[in-house]
């Protein structure tokens, strides 16, 4: 089948689909809200007739909060299932938008033409990327190049409270060869990359408690102990003087970077000093024997989120506290374990707790990293369609952040997942006057049809 006339089809309907992507960003699927649910089941519906239109058999299906959308399509070739979510983030404040956020509109700026609207980034433009890619190759050749599952959710922005317990009741519907996400972004403008690695997380909440009650510091300062000093200096020894996190084990099932990954972040031309120079830092912090994409993408850290104890309000009131508390993070990569990571890191608290104090924790979720095996001849497929279709050549990159449902797809049907998106990150997700640059959209499309081909292809 060509893929020339899918993608010349792709260019010559830039409008139409641009118009329909517009339908669907009018719909205010905003789904932590429960004004909204009617909403959400609009925009379910829109979908599910959208697919309809292409011949995908798609159907809506219930779940306690928002439905799913689920369709098929396809009966040769490889088999991926497609990923999206339909909801959006509420819009508040609503005065610092400069248009009604569910008016979507094209905008001329100083990098190109945008689409403004909420959901036009995340992630109703980079969901409708596949499906136009989809239609295009529907149009053009009547039928698909491989089989396709296509997967929305309608609670992402809100937790995904009806996701595991469908897709564990859903297996048989809903497990293909590999899995496409899309919900990331560009590496740089001009820079495709497939995110292979997903870093987890463990929340902690500490309360260190000394007096029973708050002391005047002029009538007990020095002999009584004070909880914030007890704290602040358990805190102070999370990290060495090469910034490595000291709770005992911590590093246990963290793995070395391969060779051939290091040598592509290294050939993206990452600049410390400009990364931190939009933040107003300059210096490195961190594990000094590590670049900051290593950091940020392959290695665990250990931050302090927040910390309060004593009089904080106006003026000054020379109070010792009863009470001082902290929020603290850790982000997991490779093998390692949230819960033995939380157990450890509370038994490395309390042997430093004096006598006369006591400490509580609250746990505050526990997610493993997420690792995808670039071994699946997809993967490499991806990453030659997608050095086709855009200036730089695509990189195999990591995500500081985390995304549940790679680490679903893995856990609950034994797929592996392909994170593949076009935001940029001056896209202003979950911020007023949210944007998609109108060349991820259109280069998006031209991405998946090339993709698709690609993995078509393999055996």
């Amino acid at each position: 089948m060509s893929l020339d006339k899918v993608l010349n089809l792709i260019d010559e309907s830039l409008s139409d689909s641009t118009e329909r992507l517009f339908e669907l960003l009018r719909i205010p699927s905003i789904s932590t809200d429960p004004a909204y649910k009617k909403d959400c089941d609009q925009a379910a519906d829109w979908l599910v007739a959208d697919l309809k239109s292409i011949g995908v058999d798609a159907q809506k299906h219930p779940t306690p909060g928002h439905p799913m959308v689920v369709g098929h399509i396809g009966d040769k070739g490889p088999h991926v299932l497609f990923y999206g979510h339909y909801d959006v983030q509420p819009v508040d404040p609503l005065n610092l938008w400069d248009r009604d956020p569910f008016d979507p509109a094209l905008e001329d700026t100083a990098k190109g033409k945008v689409i403004r609207a909420r959901g036009s980034s995340d992630d109703k433009g980079q969901l409708m990327t596949f499906v136009e890619a989809c239609r295009a190759w529907q149009t053009v050749h009547g039928e698909m190049p491989c089989r396709i599952t296509f997967f929305f959710e309608g609670e992402e922005e809100s937790g995904s409270p009806s996701l595991i317990p469908f897709m564990e009741q859903n297996k048989d519907m809903l497990t293909a060869d590999i899995a496409l996400i899309c919900d990331t972004g560009l590496f740089a403008d001009k820079t495709p990359a497939i995110v292979t690695m997903l870093r987890g997380l463990m929340g902690e909440e500490i309360t260190i408690t000394g007096p029973d009650k708050d002391l005047h510091s002029g009538m007990y300062g020095g002999p009584a102990r004070n909880p914030i000093r007890v704290l602040t200096k358990i805190l102070g020894g999370l990290h060495d003087e090469q910034g490595r996190v000291t709770v005992p084990d911590f590093y246990a099932g963290v793995p070395e970077l391969p060779a051939e990954i290091k040598e592509q972040w290294d050939n993206l031309k990452f600049e410390n000093s400009e990364f931190l120079g939009e933040v107003g830092l300059s210096i490195p912090a961190g594990e000094t024997d590590h670049t900051a994409l290593e950091m940020i993408w392959s290695r665990p850290t250990g931050e302090i989120n927040g910390i309060w104890g004593g009089y904080t309000g106006e003026g000054f009131k020379t109070v010792l506290p009863s009470k001082a508390s902290a929020k603290v993070s850790f982000r997991l990569v490779g093998q390692q374990d949230p819960h033995a990571i939380r157990e450890n890191f509370r038994t490395w608290v309390k042997a430093q707790v004096p006598a006369d104090c006591r400490v509580e924790f609250t746990p505050h979720g526990a997610s493993p990293a997420s690792v995808m095996s670039t071994d699946h001849p997809a993967f490499e497929a991806a990453r030659s369609a997608l050095s086709d279709e855009w200036p730089d050549p695509a990189a195999f990159v990591g995500c500081g952040g985390s995304i549940p449902i790679a680490g679903y797809f893995k856990s609950l049907l034994d797929m592996d997942a392909m994170l593949i998106g076009f935001g940029r990150d001056d896209d202003q997700i979950h911020s007023p006057n949210e944007k998609y640059a109108l060349e991820s959209f259109h280069k998006g499309t031209r991405s998946w049809a090339r993709i698709l081909d690609a993995v078509s292809k393999l055996s």
